[in-house]
């Protein structure tokens, strides 16, 4: 679907617990280009990145494809693939929880699954969480952690209360990838409502994902009197999830029901951990800041079955600063 999207403020700063301001977000870091000699993907100008995952008709990881196997497009003409690895890879990953009201019965089995996702990926992963209601704040001492009972103290700062600015709480997140040291980001949001507090809109959060080149995964818990009672909020906001999502090469889990929300969380970390990494310099090189939308074709091989491919749906180009 094509998005027509503006830009229009700039992004507020995540706020830590005490309410004292973070500084300042450094300038976003060049796109991740080629690699190094640890496959590492370093930051190369132009270079398009893109974390993919296949899967066959069970959907069970495909570990074996090569470089062959893939065709890329972008805005229909094809291009060259100039980097192809498949690696588990450390990543910089945000929790993003809801904290509002509705949550309150919600959050200690949420926290139980959001620290099983930790605990199923990858052991040099750097990690934050953030908490929000109507507010969204950075719940760490420090930046990022890989420790798991720094997590579990942050995900237990708990005061459920007031409403849902779940698209502000995305776009700080966002913006607070940008000071991780890997080079893959991702965030799993998880979340039991519509938003009704945002300043931003959606059409600029879903902009400002597809700019990040993070995946997001989202998690949906919803309650038998949620989809009995609010059937028009459920509809939106699986809608919202699953379109976010997609456009960045995630994927959106709705659990019937609370006790499931762990094993997505587990399936996501797994998805996480097993992806290949395509990357491509484009043949235009217009420096427009145009949306420029991007398929990925798969040639799989002989006997397989019926693969299915995923990954971001496009990017936006860079663009060039005005002349003096």
């Amino acid at each position: 679907m094509p998005l027509l999207l503006a830009l229009l403020l700039a992004v507020p700063c995540l706020r830590a617990q005490n309410n004292n301001p973070l500084p300042p977000s450094p300038p976003p870091p060049a796109t991740p280009g080629a690699q190094n000699q640890s496959h590492a993907i370093k930051n190369v100008v132009d270079l398009v990145v893109l974390h993919t995952t296949v899967v066959d008709e069970k959907g069970n990881f495909v570990p074996d494809l090569t470089r062959d196997n893939f065709r890329v497009f972008e805005d229909k003409i094809e291009q060259k693939i100039s980097v192809f690895s498949k690696e588990d890879v450390p990543v910089t990953m945000g929790l993003v929880i809801d904290n509002s009201g509705s949550m309150k019965e919600k959050r200690p089995q949420v926290n139980e699954a959001a620290l099983s996702f930790v605990r199923t990926s990858n052991k040099q992963d750097e990690v934050f969480v953030v908490n929000f209601n109507d507010e969204y704040y950075l719940d760490l001492d420090e930046d990022f952690t890989s420790n798991p009972e720094e997590l579990h103290e942050a995900l237990e700062k708990i005061d459920t209360r007031g409403s849902t600015a779940l698209y502000d709480a995305i776009i700080g997140s966002l913006d607070h990838l940008k000071k991780g040291h890997k080079d893959k980001r991702v965030l799993l949001v998880i979340t039991d409502g519509d938003d009704d507090a945002s300043r931003k809109d959606f059409a600029y959060t879903v902009k400002a994902a597809v700019e990040s080149n993070a995946l997001i995964y989202a998690v949906g818990v919803f309650s038998d009197e949620d989809r009995k009672n609010n059937k028009k909020m459920v509809r939106k906001s699986k809608k919202d999830l699953t379109t976010l999502a997609e456009a960045t090469g995630g994927l959106a889990f709705f659990p019937d029901n609370l006790g499931d929300v762990d094993s997505a969380c587990t399936a996501i970390a797994r998805d996480v951990r097993n992806q290949y990494t395509i990357g491509y310099y484009p043949t235009n090189t217009a420096k427009d800041g145009t949306f420029r939308a991007v398929k990925l074709e798969l040639i799989p091989p002989k006997g397989r079955g019926k693969l299915s491919v995923r990954t971001r749906t496009g990017y936006y180009a860079s663009k060039s600063a005005p002349s003096n």
